[in-house]
């Protein structure tokens, strides 16, 4: 959701040697079929340890600078102009935390899954962003760009969810809030 994941995929549809097109369709097709992204690189290139893929593209995999959508550092700098606290969790490996640390966003914190032992959609890693901001929950707005991982569950554990379509998972689901054209439209 700050981050545009378009060379990431790139990166896998080389390593794996199918066309970025053909991966980006295989899994817009899957993720509405709510099957995980790991099977269609499985489906894909059988017979490939995508784990072990993974672990070896994680420092190429890690956000940067260019990858950051356009919106993002003005929008967090108006919200902080207005008093807003932010936060930054998501399901990323650990290694996603020091890279996120390294663009000096200005949130006042990161998390990652891995670093919490706990994935999107459990609730208990809603339980952890309650938690690290230290408010009742209605006074969170927890802003994702997947319906299924980020809005229903967010909602469910009464934050106020914010809906940003974009990216891989832009569109795929019935989302119960409108979407919003940038990270700007929250400030």
């Amino acid at each position: 959701m700050l981050v545009d994941e378009t060379r990431v995929w790139q990166g896998w549809a080389e390593h794996l040697s199918v066309p970025y097109a053909t991966l980006w369709d295989a899994l817009r097709e899957d993720i509405a079929q709510g099957l995980s992204h790991r099977h269609t690189m499985q489906r894909l290139a059988p017979g490939h340890d995508i784990m072990a893929i993974r672990r070896a593209r994680l420092a190429q995999d890690a956000p940067l600078e260019g990858d950051l959508y356009p919106d993002v550092r003005p929008a967090f700098a108006a919200l902080r102009a207005r008093g807003w606290r932010i936060g930054i969790a998501g399901n990323q490996p650990l290694e996603a935390g020091p890279a996120l640390e390294s663009l000096e966003l200005g949130a006042d914190f990161i998390a990652t899954s891995a670093g919490w032992g706990v994935q999107k959609p459990d609730p208990r890693f809603f339980e952890k962003v309650i938690a690290h901001c230290a408010v009742a929950p209605g006074a969170i707005t927890y802003v994702g760009d997947r319906v299924d991982n980020d809005i229903l569950p967010a909602q469910a554990a009464g934050l106020r969810p914010a809906y940003v379509p974009r990216g891989l998972w832009a569109g795929i689901g019935q989302a119960p809030v409108p979407g919003l054209g940038s990270l700007l439209e929250l400030a």
